[in-house]
């Protein structure tokens, strides 16, 4: 499996369990691959903190994008304080206090309707701060086969249909779109044809377009040329300044999550509880068809010994999956889930009072650098 070698291969007995454990080195050669990107095409690429968000590795990673794009007050402020260059904004409504918060950080900020834009648009004007404004905007086309992931579902609420915008509005300098998710660049060339057929009379109107995310640019089978091409036929195209914010590609294949066996059970199979919950720490496994990966694991019956993995919560149906095994489990057993930096550690909670999962670093030079300890004092500041 493509860069989790490092972190097999490192002794991770000393790491606190549940541990995220961040590849240094995966992230770097993620962000060459996105930089080599900026560097033939001219486009500029941010990385979206809803996708990956470790500020330690801020400066790495600041070092090859351009900026950060956020989906709120909280992320574009951490985006300022931490990363640094360009921030960009974008969510399906602002309230008057956030907004005015965000004109003071934001170089970017995107509206998701027309009305929005004209509600706000004095504020805007008199903000002594030079931000570009935009519109999303919604193909109404898709090739993402779940609705929960899915921007351009029926009944979206996201971005304006192209019947619904006549012309580009005075005050806004860019349109973007985002319908992608885990997709390689022949599904953006597709939506790319959409967008010129749907709005192409706007596009030489604007000063930039975003691409927005869903690319999974640094996957081993990503057809980097192809996107390469698209990008560089547009800017030439239109003339316009293009962007990029994949939120998966900066840490894509990039980290694990360590857990640890608590006990065995058996009820017609055998279940192993582990010390990580589903509902507070991989919720993509209940909510949709996200399938978890486990080193050393195989598909169940394809190895000696087949177990459910269960988490400690009391939710009857908090499951991670059912695995098998080339030698028996037990407990103190370790088990590591591949692939799940992105996405994961943005968005744990603590239900049940379980902690948080740690924070750790496999650095370049292949030490192992805890970031972050789980404590009661993040429990009980949530709720008092």
């Amino acid at each position: 499996m493509r860069r989790t070698s490092r972190l097999e291969e490192h002794a991770l007995a000393e790491i606190p369990s549940p541990c995220y454990v961040i590849d240094e080195q995966a992230i770097e050669e993620n962000c060459q691959v996105l930089g080599r990107v900026q560097d033939l095409t001219g486009c500029k690429i941010l990385m979206a903190l809803k996708g990956f968000t470790v500020p330690d590795l801020f400066p790495l990673i600041s070092s090859y994008l351009h900026g950060t794009c956020a989906s709120g007050l909280y992320e574009a402020r951490l985006g300022k304080e931490k990363f640094g260059k360009e921030v960009h904004a974008f969510a399906p409504a602002y309230d008057d206090h956030e907004f005015e918060d965000l004109l003071q950080i934001s170089d970017h900020i995107v509206f998701n309707s027309l009305a929005q834009w004209e509600r706000l648009r004095p504020l805007v004007e008199k903000n002594p701060r030079k931000v570009s404004c935009g519109i999303r905007i919604n193909p109404e086309y898709s090739e993402i086969s779940t609705d929960l992931w899915d921007p351009c579902a029926r009944y979206s609420r996201f971005g304006v249909k192209a019947d619904d915008l006549r012309t580009v509005p005075e005050g806004i300098e860019g349109l973007h779109f985002h319908a992608l998710c885990q997709q390689n660049s022949d599904s953006l060339e597709k939506l790319i044809a959409v967008i010129e057929n749907k709005f192409g009379h706007h596009l030489s109107q604007v000063e930039w377009v975003n691409f927005g995310g869903g690319q999974l640019v640094t996957a081993p089978d990503y057809d980097i040329d192809r996107l390469c091409r698209i990008i560089a036929d547009f800017r030439a195209e239109y003339g316009v300044e293009v962007y990029m914010e994949p939120g998966e590609a900066v840490a894509f294949n990039a980290g694990v999550l360590l857990a640890t066996v608590l006990d065995i059970v058996h009820n017609e199979m055998d279940i192993a509880i582990l010390d990580i919950s589903a509902w507070a720490h991989v919720q993509d496994v209940l909510t949709s068809s996200y399938k978890l990966d486990v080193i050393g694991g195989d598909e169940p019956g394809r190895l000696g010994h087949t177990y459910r993995l269960a988490s400690r919560s009391c939710l009857s149906g908090d499951i991670l999956g059912d695995f098998s095994f080339g030698q028996p489990l037990h407990r103190g057993s370790r088990i590591m889930f591949s692939d799940l930096a992105s996405y994961s550690v943005v968005s744990n909670n603590m239900f049940n009072g379980i902690p948080l999962p740690a924070i750790a670093i496999l650095t370049k030079s292949n030490d192992v650098r805890i970031i972050r300890r789980s404590r009661y004092e993040d429990y009980v500041s949530r709720l008092l």
